[in-house]
């Protein structure tokens, strides 16, 4: 428990927002992580016991190890620019004198790799400025190589410590890069499933009816569509359906008690209509329901469950019961292409239905 609390403390520091005015602590928190992860590499006895051996080493080593403490304080004080400013003078420092120190092949010389991913996320809109320090960069490698290839370095390290050297500078280098790419691309990754699940939700604010929360009648249409394209041998059924005398209930309870009658029809639609089924609010008090890869008969035995349910709703208004009917009209595919003529259809069926006495399936 002690460890966690040591180790929470220490995330809260690292995370500490800058004292710089309109500046973002990403960057921030990015090099501080950096610059302790330079400082354990300097501190590391393969590291330091090779540098403050050798002759003027560890002038070298005490300037980088002080510059990097140096930056990590700056990160709460001063501006990103120039901290990255100092960072990347300081780094190019570090690699120069190491490779001067170790030579080439210890490979300190790919830390230039972690400056050139940390440039291209830390600066966000200036492409010019990215394009001219990527131009510096590479030129200071080619540089570089031809200077140190072929020189002498002037610590003589064995063949085992060379190795050692190489597995050290691989790691921190795949560290410092990781840490750059997760601590940016975290942001972004959930920046794009916010965004994800905002045009989510903004596609079934399109395509739901606020009041009863069934499709609409643009998704409806959509998926008539769809239906028609891809029903197979199986059809499909459709249905318009109508609450019998709704007029007679907003006049007699009121509107407010007639919105509660649509959404306790269409709990009932959203609880029966399920699978590949829909249910949508046509208009008013009138509703769409859709059976794909169903037949006539299959959709009549499904609709007169539904029937039977509706007829069970009682609605409360003032101590009254307000009970209601519906009337449907089915209508099979009949595999034209054209659900204008369904739709019509299914209208015709459910006002002879009307006309014959409402509270009926007419197929």
């Amino acid at each position: 428990m002690y460890l966690w609390e040591l180790w929470s403390k220490f995330t809260d520091f690292i995370e500490k927002d800058t004292q710089a005015e309109n500046e973002s602590k990403k960057t921030a928190v990015v090099i501080r992580i950096l610059t302790l992860s330079f400082i354990a590499y300097l501190l590391l006895p393969a590291i330091s016991w090779n540098v403050v051996s050798s002759s003027g080493g560890f002038v070298i080593y005490l300037i980088a190890l002080l510059i990097f403490v140096g930056i990590f304080a700056a990160t709460y004080k001063l501006r990103t620019l120039w901290i990255f400013t100092g960072l990347s003078v300081a780094m190019i420092f570090w690699i120069i004198s190491f490779i001067y120190l170790f030579g080439w092949n210890v490979g300190v010389q790919h830390f230039l790799m972690v400056l050139l991913v940390l440039v291209f996320f830390a600066q966000y809109n200036n492409l010019k400025f990215k394009a001219f320090f990527a131009t510096g960069l590479c030129i200071l490698r080619i540089a570089l190589y031809f200077i140190f290839c072929d020189s002498k370095s002037l610590v003589e390290i064995s063949s085992r410590e060379n190795n050692s050297l190489q597995i050290i500078n691989t790691i921190v280098i795949f560290w410092s890069i990781s840490v750059i790419s997760y601590i940016y691309g975290r942001d972004s990754q959930e920046l794009e499933s916010k965004l994800i699940a905002y045009n989510e939700e903004l596609k079934a604010m399109a395509n739901t009816d606020k009041l009863t929360s069934l499709y609409n009648r643009r998704r409806a249409i959509e998926y008539i569509e769809e239906c028609c394209k891809n029903c197979g041998n199986k059809g499909f059924c459709l249905c318009i359906c109508d609450i019998d005398f709704f007029k007679k209930v907003n006049d007699t309870y009121g509107h407010d008690a007639g919105d509660k009658v649509l959404q306790a029809i269409g709990k009932v639609f959203r609880e029966e209509m399920e699978d590949k089924n829909m249910a949508a609010r046509w208009g008013g008090e009138e509703f769409l329901l859709l059976f794909p890869d169903t037949n006539g008969d299959a959709a009549f035995i499904r609709l007169c469950e539904i029937r039977r349910k509706i007829k069970n709703i009682v609605v409360m208004k003032a101590g009254q019961e307000i009970r209601v009917t519906m009337t449907f009209g089915l209508a099979e595919y009949d595999y034209s292409g054209n659900y204008e003529s369904m739709l019509i259809t299914a209208d015709q069926k459910l006002y002879r239905g009307k006309e014959d006495g409402r509270d009926r399936i007419v197929y």
